[in-house]
């Protein structure tokens, strides 16, 4: 099982918490871990990865062990803390404006 926080309009979108815990199954990527959410939650497909292109959104990143790794490859696997469920995977919206 891995942790995953997700931002305020998803959490409301997904009707869940800040936090979820998902099966993920191996590998353990980026890409898996969203899958795995998007498969409990479908309201949220399409809202983290792009469905036609497959790559991330551009107001979305990611954070592993206080790491912004949102320009890593989806597929790069997790840090140990992530994958063994002591970190959470945080996907956070960017703000941007003026």
């Amino acid at each position: 099982m891995i942790r995953v926080q997700i931002p305020y309009h998803l959490q409301t979108l997904a009707r869940c918490g800040k936090e979820v815990e998902l099966e993920v199954p191996p590998p353990l990527t980026v890409q898996s871990a969203v899958a795995a959410l998007e498969a409990r939650y479908p309201m949220l497909c399409g809202t983290v990865i792009d469905r036609y292109s497959g790559q991330r959104r551009p107001k979305v990143r990611f954070f592993a062990c206080a790491k912004d790794i949102s320009l890593q490859p989806l597929d790069h696997p997790l840090p140990a803390p992530v994958s063994e469920g002591a970190e959470p995977l945080l996907i956070v919206g960017a703000i941007s404006g003026g």
